[in-house]
């Protein structure tokens, strides 16, 4: 009787320590996702004050586009919570539409090599940051789903596991990537 009591004891806790060992594999795939968002983000923010340089000795006149677009790319390396951080990188992907849309009006801009590239690499990272954010979604839903799901949420209780929020943006326009097209 004691053999069967300890085997069962024993079966527990290797179970409660698989479930745990498990919910800390899939936070620790969430934070790294996020870590990768973040590698995209850092790329597109090192990439745009190049992009502003070239479109501004073109269209000098245009100082509040830069402007716009620099604040936005300063409020968006800061950081915050995911709603905020979402809210921030709408508003940045808009003042670099304003900024794409200044360099519409100047062809000789369009036909720079410098700016040609930069565009080029833009484009390219704006896929990578919303294929992160795709990934990113994705390990949060299935950490959220594996901590909301019995018998592991008894362990996520007792173990302080959160859920976490997904990488959304609000308005619908701001959803797909910066558009460059010329």
């Amino acid at each position: 009787m004691l053999n069967v009591i300890l085997l069962v004891l024993v079966a527990l806790i290797i179970f409660v320590i698989a479930i745990y060992n498990k919910l800390i594999r899939m936070r620790i795939r969430v934070d790294e996702a996020w870590a990768d968002i973040e590698v995209q983000l850092k790329r597109r923010y090192d990439l745009v004050p190049n992009l502003v340089e070239v479109v501004k000795g073109y269209a000098k006149h245009e100082s509040s586009v830069f402007e716009n677009v620099t604040k936005a790319r300063n409020l968006a390396m800061q950081g915050g919570n995911m709603n905020v951080r979402a809210e921030v990188e709408n508003q940045f992907s808009g003042a670099l539409k304003s900024l794409f849309a200044v360099a519409e009006n100047y062809p000789d801009l369009k036909a720079n090599q410098s700016f040609v590239e930069l565009q080029r690499e833009l484009v390219d990272t704006e896929d990578k940051v919303q294929a992160s954010r795709r990934f990113y979604n994705g390990m949060v839903r299935d950490y959220n789903i594996g901590i909301a799901v019995f018998p592991s949420n008894i362990l996520a209780g007792m173990f302080r596991f959160t859920v976490r929020e997904l990488f959304e943006t609000k308005n619908e326009a701001e959803r797909e990537p910066v558009k460059v097209s010329f």
